[in-house]
């Protein structure tokens, strides 16, 4: 079984939240930031921030198989860092590829930032520490996930 990963990020005034989903959308990790902050700086620690997910056989997977993102995404020091770790990249080149060609993984990551936009105290940062929005974000990805499971 592959399991994809997908990256994107969700500006709120004045922070992002950025979530790597599963192939499926529920999302594995989140993380938020300053709205002055690139998409592509955060990449790393959400990678290494993606708890062990039990398989069917064999040991615990500590990291993706597949990385989709967009153009936003592609510099050098990232394709490198995923390479050395095993993680095939699907990274959208700069003036090469379209846009639409990622669509049809973007799409789930794009499900999921909607499903995110649905919980009003995440629409606008109503919170002055960066903790606290966290922790609401978290509790919004944990109902997120519920949902998906009990279907």
């Amino acid at each position: 079984m592959r399991s994809s990963r997908v990256h994107g990020s969700v500006r709120t005034p004045y922070s992002k939240i950025h979530l790597i989903t599963d192939r499926n959308g529920p999302p594995l990790s989140v993380a938020i930031s300053r709205a002055n902050v690139h998409d592509s700086q955060p990449l790393v620690p959400l990678v290494q921030g993606i708890p062990p997910i039990r398989s069917r056989r064999g040991p615990r997977r500590r990291r993706p198989e597949e990385l989709h993102t967009d153009k936003g995404y592609d510099y050098t020091h990232l394709r490198l860092w995923s390479a050395t770790r095993g993680i095939r990249h699907r990274i959208a080149r700069k003036g090469v590829d379209s846009s639409q060609r990622l669509g049809r993984h973007r799409w789930v990551v794009e499900r999921t930032v909607s499903w995110l936009a649905g919980c009003r105290r995440l629409h606008r940062r109503y919170e002055r520490k960066a903790e606290h929005f966290l922790a609401f974000t978290n509790i919004a990805c944990t109902l997120i996930c519920l949902r998906r499971l009990t279907r």
